[in-house]
């Protein structure tokens, strides 16, 4: 326990160092900002969502804005002209990363990808996990695991739409993630208890949080030593599960040796790490480290990210039935999703994309660290200064995006914006030397399971929730996710909108079955045109108030459920529709 006198040693000191700072900071010429209070410089203003409060205060003050927190210097970039200054005019000035507490714990003092301090070692390991570990042919060896994978959560949906009650989505995405994340990280799914009684998201979430809290010893260093807020308590008994685990799953590669045609990732780094063929130290620490990198990026950013996009659905209905007719265009009505089908959904890249203008699930991303003195737009831009890229204000802002509170996808059409970090209206992945090495997995496994999910199911929100009534409150992390778990109903299977008529396909020698007498009422279909299978030819055009076997001597029997956007037919036998059809084919 520390005594009084000593924390008393210790505030004395702060506002001495702040007072002395303070004079020397007006002496350049800094990005203007709003006023400070001693000692804390600017902390007070930061609340529970500090890319809000950001957003808010740079408003008032501009693009490029100083505050102090502590003792260090921020550079607050609002603005995709000023993000274009810092991540490519000067992309090398400020291609540092700040010391860190919570990163010095739970990265193994830095040693991975995220955090890592740029120089030799950082530019070579990112070429590794580059060319190694997160190449296109890497991510390719893993499709059919992610299939299998997204059909298992398939099939728990069909039958839990049976039950009629409501799905946590929220829940079941992450289990999900954590299934593919694990399958491509160690070759094999872990239960919850061998990482911990809680779990691997929730352990996984917690490191987020630490990384993301305001941590007292990150602006004001010697009282990093006292541990006033606990954060380094945590730390260390966090970074001691991460680490008994992962030595765990490196004796376990160990054992099992050179197996299987598929090599995980961890493989991979093993076999690196023992033939010794890398200019740079790469032993076990670095593994661990990487495995986290990994673990974060593709579970909790990729659930966060289908969480926000299935939440934006759910509110505008009428671009999730845009995103379905997509899906029966492309995919059709006898299939799953394929990864070779997303490149040809355009809507869905829209939807994708707009929904990380306005809920980038990194709004700060992690931040930059000028590695020397640098004049911006006329600004002095001191060394060692952490420079935040407010992704969430760039989304937002109005010089760059109209109705910028408006989610609206048809806003790309025509738009040459992509996700790669060349636009700077839109960063989730952020840019430059520290843009994110993963985007092509995160891309491919958020799109697939959105896909695939509207693709089967139709989606409402429960207990005749209004889309306008979905509460969309943030949780703050480094991951920014929803505050409430999403919760929805689903029916499997959906129809495209009702057409006026279609060609019936059928056999005459067919069994003849009974016609349902007001289906073609309930399907609002006006016209069938009988076209014989045998010989291709026209039959008889119907009315839909007729007797349907009146007209040809075939009859069928259709098992009718109706809702306002759902059919379901069964005993169809070797009659079917051509396109366009209304018959929703079971696929998945």
């Amino acid at each position: 326990m520390f005594s009084a006198s000593l924390i008393w040693y210790a505030l004395i000191v702060v506002a001495v160092f702040s007072f002395l700072h303070g004079l020397t900071k007006k002496k350049k010429k800094l990005p203007p900002g709003p006023r400070g209070v001693p000692i804390l410089g600017h902390l007070h203003m930061l609340g529970k969502n500090p890319h809000q409060d950001l957003h808010r205060i740079a408003q008032k003050h501009g693009p490029i804005m100083y505050m102090q927190f502590g003792f260090v210097p921020n550079i607050i970039v609002s603005s995709p002209q000023a993000a274009e200054h810092f991540l490519k005019t000067y992309d090398l000035v400020f291609a540092g990363r700040p010391p860190h507490q919570a990163a010095k714990y739970l990265s193994w003092d830095q040693r991975n990808l995220s955090f890592g301090t740029y120089g030799t070692y950082w530019r070579n390991m990112r070429k590794l996990c580059t060319l190694e570990l997160l190449s296109s042919l890497k991510i390719g060896s893993f499709q059919p695991m992610r299939r299998e994978e997204l059909g298992l959560l398939v099939e728990w949906l069909k039958h839990a739409a049976l039950e009629h009650v409501s799905v946590d989505l929220s829940a079941k995405v992450s289990s999900l993630t954590v299934e593919m994340s694990c399958r491509m990280v160690f070759g094999k799914k872990y239960e919850d208890k061998d990482i911990d009684e809680r779990g691997f998201k929730v352990v996984i979430q917690e490191g987020m949080k630490l990384v993301a809290i305001p941590n007292l010893g990150d602006y004001f260093p010697f009282l990093g030593v006292l541990d006033l807020q606990g954060l380094t308590r945590k730390m260390n008994a966090l970074s001691k599960v991460f680490d008994q685990f992962f030595e765990k799953v490196i004796d376990d590669h160990v054992r099992a040796g050179d197996q299987g045609p598929t090599k995980d990732i961890v493989d991979i780094m093993m076999s690196i790490m023992q033939s010794g063929g890398t200019d740079f130290q790469f032993d076990r620490r670095h593994v661990k480290a990487i495995m986290l990198d990994m673990l974060a990026a593709s579970m909790d950013t990729a659930a966060s990210s289908v969480e926000w996009i299935l939440s934006e659905l759910l509110k505008n209905p009428r671009v999730m039935k845009k995103v379905q007719k997509e899906l029966v265009e492309v995919v059709g009505l006898d299939r799953m999703v394929e990864e070779s089908d997303l490149e040809s959904l355009e809507y869905l890249d829209m939807v994708v994309k707009e929904t990380f203008r306005l809920h980038p699930v990194a709004p700060l991303l992690i931040p930059h660290y000028s590695l020397e003195d640098c004049t911006v737009d006329g600004y002095q831009i001191p060394k060692d200064a952490r420079i935040i890229i407010n992704t969430f204000a760039i989304g937002r802002d109005p010089n760059a995006w109209t109705d910028h509170e408006k989610f609206n996808p048809e806003r790309f059409v025509g738009s040459s914006i992509d996700l790669r970090g060349q636009h700077f209206q839109l960063l989730p992945f952020g840019s430059g030397r520290r843009g994110c090495p993963g985007m092509q997995l995160g891309l491919i496994m958020v799109r697939l399971i959105v896909a695939q999910l509207v693709h089967c199911f139709d989606w409402k929100l429960p207990n005749n929730m209004l889309p306008s009534e979905l509460d969309m409150t943030e949780e703050f992390g480094l991951v920014v996710s929803r505050a409430e778990h999403l919760m929805a109903e689903q029916k499997y299977g959906h129809i495209p909108d009702p057409i006026e008529s279609f060609n019936l396909v059928y056999k005459k020698n067919d069994k003849h079955k009974s016609w349902i007498d007001d289906a073609s009422e309930q399907m609002g279909i006006n016209e069938f045109n009988l076209v014989d299978l045998d010989t291709g030819d026209d039959g008889d055009n119907v009315d839909g108030n007729e007797n349907l076997g009146d007209a040809s001597n075939v009859n069928f029997d259709f098992s009718m459920t109706e809702t306002p956007s759902f059919v379901q037919c069964e005993g169809v036998g070797e009659f079917m529709t051509e396109t366009p059809a209304w018959i929703r084919s079971n696929p998945c």
